[in-house]
């Protein structure tokens, strides 16, 4: 979803979005709730971090992923301890979602990166 925001707000930067352990499709719920907004990830796969081992980053966002996040410069990582919405109900998926659009939008401001 933050990748997905990200590149829809941010003109002038990307982002790029893996996991420690990358499912085999985004989950559908959050299909659905992001066609909600206007982006489709019908065609999207999960990444893992070793994708992007040779990419190089201005700074990283976690999304509470405790021990198992790569090791990254304290100065170039942002914290998010969002919740995992996997489980839970549509309407949490849809809360969680506003959530990190809201904290995309913020972040693109705060880092003067044209909206």
């Amino acid at each position: 979803m933050a990748e997905a925001f990200f590149n829809k707000y941010a003109k002038n930067a990307k982002a790029y979005s893996a996991g420690s352990s990358p499912a085999k499709i985004i989950d559908p719920r959050t299909v659905e709730v992001m066609k909600e907004k206007g982006i489709d990830l019908t065609n999207k796969k999960p990444t893992s971090f070793d994708s992007l081992l040779s990419e190089n980053f201005d700074f990283m966002i976690t999304m509470g992923c405790k021990d198992t996040c790569p090791i990254t410069p304290k100065e170039k990582t942002i914290k998010w301890d969002i919740e995992d919405p996997k489980g839970h109900s549509v309407q949490k998926y849809r809360d969680i979602r506003d959530l990190i659009e809201n904290k995309v939008k913020k972040l693109i401001k705060e880092l003067d990166i044209d909206e």
